[in-house]
C-alpha cells in the first residue's frame, strides 16, 4: 500500500507510513478531488476498511488527511462504535502525528501551526484558517482565494452562484447570494473565485 501513497506525501515521511501502515493493512483508494472532503474512512459491507483520498491535495495536506483516516482506522479497530472525532480519535491522531511535526517532513513555517492544530483537533483541518491558509500556499497554482481574503461588500462566486461578502458573525461570514436574496453562513476559509 505505501507504493500507492509514496508520490503524494513528503519523502522524508514515506517511511513513517510505512510503518504505520504494515501494521494496520488497510485498503487506501486515492480518487479524484471531491469539493466537501479532503478523504473519509469507512467500513464496507463485507466489514473491511477503506481510506479515499482526494488527489489534488499538496503532499504536505495529503499526508496530513491520510493520518487523519488512520487515526479513525485505529480508533475503530479499538473501540469499533465512538465518536467520530470524539477524545478517542483526538488521542490516537495526536499520537500518529508527532513524529511528523519535524522540519524534514513539514516546511518550518507549518510546524507551529501543526502544533497548535494538533492541541485540539477537529474534524477537518479547513476549521483552522491560520493553518489551511499556510497548507494553501503549498497548492500548485491554485485560482481560488479565501472568502476572508476579500473585502466586505465584495461579490465573489461560488458554485455558480453570485455571493456578496457581509460581516463576520463569530466564525463565519454572512454572504447574501444575489439571485435569490437569501443569507447563507460561509466558513472563514471557504474558497471562492474573486469577481
Amino acid at each position: 500500500m505505501i507504493k500507492e501513497v509514496s508520490k503524494y506525501i513528503p519523502t522524508a515521511s514515506i517511511n513513517l507510513i510505512g510503518e504505520i501502515l504494515v501494521n494496520n493493512p488497510i485498503e487506501i483508494k486515492i480518487v479524484n478531488k471531491r469539493v466537501t472532503k479532503h478523504g473519509d474512512f469507512k467500513v464496507l459491507k463485507n466489514r473491511k476498511t477503506q481510506i479515499t483520498i482526494n488527489n489534488n491535495l499538496n503532499k504536505y495536506q495529503f499526508l496530513l488527511t491520510l493520518v487523519h483516516e488512520i487515526a479513525h482506522y485505529i480508533t475503530f479497530k479499538e473501540n469499533k462504535r465512538v465518536k467520530p472525532h470524539g477524545k478517542e480519535w483526538k488521542r490516537n491522531f495526536q499520537h500518529l502525528m508527532l513524529p511528523f511535526i519535524n522540519p524534514a517532513i513539514f516546511p518550518e513555517i507549518l510546524i507551529p501551526l501543526l502544533a497548535n492544530y494538533l492541541k485540539n483537533p477537529k474534524a477537518s483541518t479547513g476549521s483552522d484558517v491560520s493553518l489551511t491558509y499556510a497548507l494553501k500556499q503549498f497548492d500548485e497554482n491554485s485560482e481560488k482565494s479565501f472568502i476572508f481574503e476579500i473585502a466586505c461588500g465584495s461579490n465573489f462566486k461560488f458554485k455558480n452562484k453570485i455571493y456578496k461578502k457581509g460581516n463576520l458573525r463569530r466564525t463565519r461570514f454572512e454572504c447574501l447570494e444575489l439571485n435569490s436574496k437569501r443569507i447563507y453562513l460561509f466558513n472563514q476559509n471557504a474558497e471562492i473565485d474573486k469577481l
